[in-house]
């Protein structure tokens, strides 16, 4: 910089509370669990947490959403094998996000790669369902008794509005945004049993059964939701945990 030239100002990035859920800002962090971890500990006053800027919405991120939305929609066919650009195409992107995010979808088991070919859709093996549920069941209705002992019921009143949205979501039969919504709700769910590492290796479950799974009856599965936030809120741990049992395995 000259001698006797004025510094710049550079304006100062305003302070951000937590960042948006991944669905929402376009792209897709290990897990969705993390961010509603940290948003029950922050209500709760459990330890001071630094200010996190918001991230800008990356074109990975958008693609994934998309796909997710056409593979939740039917528009990729099981079995079928598509490629990065042409893909990419459709999208009017390039291949290389296309495939970055295709490999987080070969992660979450809703696709397998091929090589030198692309990706194909992940056929629905009729035992693999069963076998999530059981697996979920084991990890999920503990830390859900858990979770209810940890806070009192009037605390699962705050997660009406979620139970909500996936409602309107089945309601509306748009299952990609059913899908999202329910994944963040039993996320929400199960944070206040403490333990984040059960969170995320649920939520990973969760999100390959949601793949693996036959269309199920949307408006029949969220009911469960809100039946489920009345037993909480009115404290039956016992009504609720049966429930939750029946809604994993259903």
């Amino acid at each position: 910089m000259e001698q006797g030239r004025p510094r710049p100002s550079v304006p100062r990035p305003a302070a951000a509370g937590p960042p948006a859920p991944a669905a929402a800002r376009g792209e897709h962090t290990h897990d969705e669990s993390e961010y509603l971890y940290d948003r029950y500990d922050q209500a709760h006053d459990r330890r001071p947490r630094p200010v996190r800027m918001p991230q800008r919405h990356s074109v990975r991120g958008q693609v994934l959403d998309a796909l997710r939305r056409a593979l939740a929609d039917g528009e990729l066919a099981p079995g079928e094998v598509y490629s990065g650009p042409a893909l990419g195409e459709r999208f009017g992107v390039s291949a290389t996000p296309v495939r970055e995010a295709m490999q987080q979808l070969a992660l979450e088991g809703a696709v397998e790669v091929v090589p030198n070919r692309g990706f194909r859709v992940a056929a629905r093996d009729p035992r693999e369902p069963a076998e999530l549920a059981e697996v979920r069941t084991l990890l999920e209705v503990p830390a859900l008794r858990r979770a209810a002992a940890a806070v009192p019921p009037a605390h699962w009143h705050g997660l009406r509005p979620s139970a909500e949205a996936a409602s309107a979501a089945a309601a509306a039969g748009d299952r990609a945004a059913y899908l999202e919504a329910d994944l963040a709700l039993h996320g929400a769910l199960l944070a206040p049993a403490g333990n984040r590492s059960l969170v995320r290796v649920a939520a990973d479950l969760h999100r390959r059964a949601q793949w693996r799974a036959p269309h199920a009856c949307l408006r029949t599965d969220a009911r469960d939701h809100t039946l489920l936030l009345d037993a909480l809120t009115r404290g039956d741990v016992e009504a609720a945990v049966s429930l939750w049992e029946r809604h994993l395995t259903r």
